[in-house]
Parts: C-alpha cells; structure tokens; sequence
C-alpha cells in the first residue's frame, strides 16, 4: 500500500529528507549510471521508494540512510541489467563523435577525439579513488568540501589527492604525446 504525501508534515518531513542525503546520493549514481539523466531518474526513484514506506519518517535516522543507500544500489544494478540487455550507446559518447566545430579542420578534429580517447584510457588505468575524485570533481562539478563529505575524508586530504591525481596525469599525458 503506497502512502501519499498530503500534509504539510510529510511535505515537509519529503524536503528534509532529500536535503539530507540527495547530494550524496546523486554522486553515487552518476559515478555508477552511464549518463546524468539515469542517475536524476534513479535518485527520484530512491526517495519515492523510501516516501511510499508506511510510517517511514518514524524510522530513526541511521536506518533511513541505511535504507535509501540500499535502494540506491539495488536501482544501479537494476539499470545495468536493463542496459545489459538493450545494449545502448550513452548520448554523451554519440554526441562526442558527432560533434564537429565548423571552423575546424577535419585532421583538427581527429586529432582532438584521438587526444580524449587517450585520456579516457589513462584515467580508466588510474587507482578506483583517484578515478572517483576526477568524477566527483570535473563531472558533478563538485567542490573537495563535498567530495569530502561524500568519501568521508578532510578537505585538506581530498585537494592533495585531487592535486596529486592531476599532476600524474599531465605526466602520463606528456609521456604519450
């Protein structure tokens, strides 16, 4: 049996819980579902499921974060079996190959999609955490006090690794120019 969210009380009880645990959970998704929008459509499902429990907000608070991590990755596995079966390109992949700026030259842009080809492949060959840091930095946007929050780290800890995952880059980078 679904509950609804009619009250002012559940309104307000739906607004904090998203507050709460959104940000964290979008970045789980996004790092773990192929495009931006899977992980948008994921996270609404998770705080869905966890507003259609019955008497959910009377949960204490360790088991609702509990339960909205364990809805979250049931969801992620849930997609890749879906995609598993459909097999399909993520728009992000289709739109870099289509891409082309008219004011440049076709070896140009050759050039440029063999260039993030390259990083692609280096970044895939770095450490699951340093792979993480550059997600949740340059693809969530997010700053290192959040990216803090979310792998459970100092700020100070997340900037040094985030600096020292970039600077093994440009040398990997430079030593395959």
């Amino acid at each position: 049996m679904q509950q609804h969210l009619s009250s002012a009380g559940d309104d307000a009880f739906a607004a904090e819980l998203y507050q709460r645990y959104a940000q964290e959970i979008f970045a789980y998704l996004r790092m773990h579902t192929p495009t931006r929008e899977d992980a948008e459509d994921l996270l609404i499902d998770v705080f869905l499921a966890a507003l259609e429990q019955k008497n959910f907000q009377d949960v204490p608070i360790e088991r609702q974060r509990a339960y909205l991590w364990r809805v979250a990755q049931n969801k992620t596995v849930d997609l890749h079996r879906r995609l598993k079966r459909r097999q399909v390109s993520p728009i992000e992949q289709v739109a870099d190959a289509l891409y082309f700026d008219e004011d440049q030259e076709p070896e140009q842009h050759a050039m440029r999609t063999e260039r993030h080809a390259l990083l692609r492949t280096h970044v895939q060959g770095l450490p699951e955490l340093q792979r993480k840091l550059l997600y949740l930095r340059f693809v969530n946007g997010l700053r290192s006090a959040e990216i803090a929050r979310i792998l459970d780290k100092r700020e100070g800890t997340v900037r040094m690794l985030l600096s020292r995952t970039l600077n093994t880059l440009r040398s990997i980078y430079e030593k395959h120019k």
